[in-house]
């Protein structure tokens, strides 16, 4: 293989994990709760072998889907968007980033003031839309910054455009990001730009991720570190802090993302193209819009094969994801559970690949391809699958 396109679909789990409850879901399972939308449509997701995934009783077989296929459970402690791109990329974390269920302790909000130079209102976990609606207002009026955290590792700060620019914006999430550090060592630092009136307050799509450096050598280093190239497109290179990435391309949407993997089959790359699809998580898996996230999965299955009729005989595509987010669930928050792993090029076979421990199975198999002799905690699938 020359080149290998990951595509992760933010949140598409499909079914809970055995430890589910010890993070608070319960009966949790992304995949199905929107496939009873009327909106939901699979056809070529089937046809890679989505339904003959284990687990998945609910999407019609097909007797010879033309990918391998497979799920995956987390071994890392979390089920947040950093840690299981992490896991993805090799590194499996033992002990979860810190979340602030009762707010920021005050030293830290007191410091982040100091340097900000501005007063910080609601410190709550929150969710993003209901936040800037309770205290989008107080924003506007006083300047200050609406800091909030949800049952992630994040402290996200909210603020109107016209009243902190978004590069100002940006400046003070890197503060933060400085100041949280140690045990306050949160996964990401987000700024969350909004624009409007009272009580008309929108999100815009100038969201940005500051992220925590990996703790370790990911398969992305290793492949850099090669001469290979490392490809990220939209949140990727956010979520890696720039580790291990050679080339990033912003987007700002699911229509944005997928466009741009489209157009890197031109490109003659030897290595990785990763991309993070944002819109399942931030636009309907945290708001609970089931029907939208239904038309989202209907958009991608219309995508799939568009992108195979241009795929060369040595690419190979990995789809998968980093969490659930069961937006029929219970809360607001991701939800623990199984993502699946699609594998199709034209030099392959069809494989059940069963249920693994560990999403680090595609940085092994990563690893195999490029003979990168990376070290991780998964196993590489290539001997099954050629």
């Amino acid at each position: 293989m020359k080149r290998v396109f990951l595509i992760v679909l933010d949140s598409f789990g499909i079914g809970e994990l055995p430890d589910a409850k010890d993070f608070g879901d319960y009966d949790c399972n992304t995949l199905k709760r929107i496939s009873k939308s009327n909106f939901f449509n699979c056809e070529n997701l089937r046809w890679l072998g989505i339904g003959n995934i284990d687990g998945v009783d609910y999407i019609a077989p097909l007797d010879n889907p033309i990918a391998s296929y497979g799920r995956m459970a987390e071994a890392s402690k979390g089920k947040d968007t950093t840690i299981g791109h992490w896991e993805i990329a090799g590194i499996i974390t033992n002990s979860p980033l810190p979340t602030y269920p009762n707010g920021f302790p005050t030293e830290i909000i007191k410091e982040f003031e100091k340097q900000t130079g501005r007063k910080v209102i609601c410190n709550k976990p929150y969710s993003g839309t209901k936040v800037i609606e309770d205290y989008g207002e107080e924003q506007v009026k006083t300047g200050a910054l609406i800091v909030y955290t949800s049952a992630d590792s994040v402290f996200q700060i909210a603020a109107h455009e016209e009243i902190v620019s978004v590069d100002e914006l940006y400046r003070y999430c890197q503060i933060a990001r400085n100041i949280l550090n140690g045990k306050h060592s949160v996964g990401r630092v987000i700024a969350r730009p909004f624009i409007g009136k009272y009580p008309d307050f929108t999100r815009t799509a100038n969201r940005k991720d500051f992220s925590l450096k990996p703790t370790q050598k990911t398969v992305l280093d290793a492949l850099k570190e090669k001469g290979y190239d490392v490809i990220s497109i939209g949140k990727i290179n956010d979520i890696f802090a720039g580790c291990g990435i050679t080339e990033k391309h912003i987007s700002h949407s699911n229509d944005e993302g997928m466009k741009l993997t489209l157009e890197m089959l031109d490109n003659d790359f030897c290595g990785l193209c990763f991309t993070n699809l944002v819109d399942f998580d931030m636009k309907y898996g945290h708001r609970q819009d089931i029907d939208g996230y239904a038309k989202a999965i209907a958009e991608f299955d219309e995508f799939i094969p568009k992108f195979i009729d241009k795929m060369n005989n040595d690419d190979l595509l990995i789809i998968t994801a980093d969490h659930g987010c069961d937006p029929g669930d219970a809360h607001t928050d991701h939800t623990r559970e199984y993502v699946p792993i699609l594998v199709y090029s034209k030099n392959i076979k069809s494989e059940n690949l069963g249920t693994s421990t560990t999403f680090s199975d595609i940085a092994a198999t990563i690893s195999n391809i490029f003979n990168l002799n990376y070290v991780c905690g998964g196993k590489d699938f290539v001997e099954e699958i050629l």
